[in-house]
């Protein structure tokens, strides 16, 4: 396989029609190597606009994300270069990857001992000196190292919990993507004040659930 050629093709077919046209996330993508931090026996599905299974089996439901939507997270964000990143669900690290390209520091939270090893690897091999992977559940977020300039959910939840959004900096910025299958929703949120928050949903996805975070109750009373 040309792997430059499917890159290329990754950024140009599904991605920038994706609404990605920021000049310096589609240049990152072609510098920061995906197939590198896809499990070798799915290498070839690297630049596939498709999620990846992290484990054999797809145990716990862990994957990569696909290509187009972890661009249009990164695009969307706007992280600069002064800025600190918590991340939850580190995967395979490609996505810390990214943003570690726009930050000054990662700092990202994975529940699996077995993903937060690989994704050391994967950020070490590739040199990427500026991310702290941790294995912890990140429902609760990292309060002791915060507040910070960036959080996203790499993975989907039901509702953001309040205690991520308290670590946020007043002007610091939430992704996740939140609601149910069918329908979920891309959603922003904007730290204003002390005990003000702005919400933005501009688009529309899905993608698989963090593990650990709530569930809403379907009970009826």
């Amino acid at each position: 396989m040309n792997l430059d050629q499917a890159r290329f093709n990754m950024i140009e077919q599904q991605i920038r029609p994706w609404e990605v046209l920021d000049g310096e996330v589609l240049a990152l993508l072609s510098v920061v190597k995906r197939e590198n931090f896809v499990p070798v026996g799915l290498k070839a599905l690297a630049f596939v606009d498709m999620e990846l299974p992290l484990r054999e089996g797809g145990a716990r439901g862990q994957v990569m994300l696909a290509p187009r939507l972890e661009a249009r997270l990164l695009q969307d964000l706007a992280v600069q270069k002064h800025e600190n990143v918590l991340e939850i669900g580190t995967g395979s690290g490609y996505m810390a990857a990214l943003l570690a390209h726009r930050a000054a520091h990662v700092l990202t939270l994975d529940i699996e001992p077995e993903l937060a090893a690989q994704a050391r690897k994967n950020l070490a091999t590739e040199g990427v000196s500026n991310v702290e992977v941790r294995q912890m559940d990140g429902v609760t977020g990292a309060p002791a190292d915060g507040p910070f300039d960036v959080i996203l959910l790499s993975g989907s939840v039901a509702e953001v919990p309040q205690a991520l959004l308290a670590q946020l900096k007043i002007g610091g910025r939430l992704a996740a993507i939140v609601g149910e299958e069918p329908m979920m929703r891309a959603t922003f949120i904007t730290r204003n004040s002390e005990a003000a928050w702005t919400t933005t949903e501009p688009w529309d996805t899905v993608a698989p659930r963090l593990v650990s975070f709530a569930e809403h109750s379907h009970f009826s009373f």
